[in-house]
């Protein structure tokens, strides 16, 4: 009995097609990319993070955070699923559709250790190729935030403060990260 090939090039609509298995799907350049459900600090993380530009994004109309799972297709090859992310509102309302999300503000992976070298590598490389402003990288062993920009060969990185300013029209986001960092790990 022969075993069926995995196709040399993936698309967003083959991920579309595979069963529900409790596994995030991604693909980059053409490459499947399989994650297992994230940690419970992992989780805590994102919402933490989620809580506090979700407060921003009340008192400053910008954009609206949205978590995982979701899928933002830059292209038929190339869609993956920020564990957070922020889209520009359309005509001053929220997106109504994925297509009307396309374009990211900021996009956010929390390190995991099966994660780790394709957040820091071709997803990054990807978010930068495709102009996203912002793509920050949580290191929860490290208590430390990557923040990448499009042209950056290397990040800035925080340990002590995050200031994120979308607009010009808005005061910035800080965030205290010890306190952010002893948030997320119960201290």
């Amino acid at each position: 009995m022969r075993m069926a090939s995995a196709p040399a090039r993936w698309t967003a609509e083959m991920v579309h097609e595979l069963p529900d298995d409790h596994n995030r799907y991604e693909v980059v350049g053409g490459a499947l990319l399989v994650t297992p459900a994230p940690t419970l600090p992992h989780q805590r993380a994102c919402v933490k993070l989620l809580l506090r530009i979700y407060q921003y994004l009340e008192r400053n109309v910008i954009g609206e955070a949205l978590l995982a799972p979701a899928d933002v297709a830059f292209d038929q090859e190339n869609m993956v699923e920020p564990d957070l992310f922020v889209v520009p509102l359309v005509n001053g309302r929220a997106p109504r559709t994925w297509e009307e999300a396309a374009r990211l503000i900021v996009a956010v992976e929390v390190l995991s250790p099966s994660t780790k070298r394709r957040d820091r590598g071709v997803k990054r490389r990807l978010y930068q190729r495709h102009g996203v402003p912002d793509y920050w990288i949580v290191d929860l062993e490290a208590r430390a935030i990557e923040c990448w920009r499009p042209t950056d060969d290397r990040p800035t990185i925080l340990t002590e403060r995050l200031v994120w300013q979308p607009g010009a029209s808005a005061p910035p986001l800080e965030i205290h990260l010890p306190v952010y960092f002893a948030d997320v790990l119960g201290e």
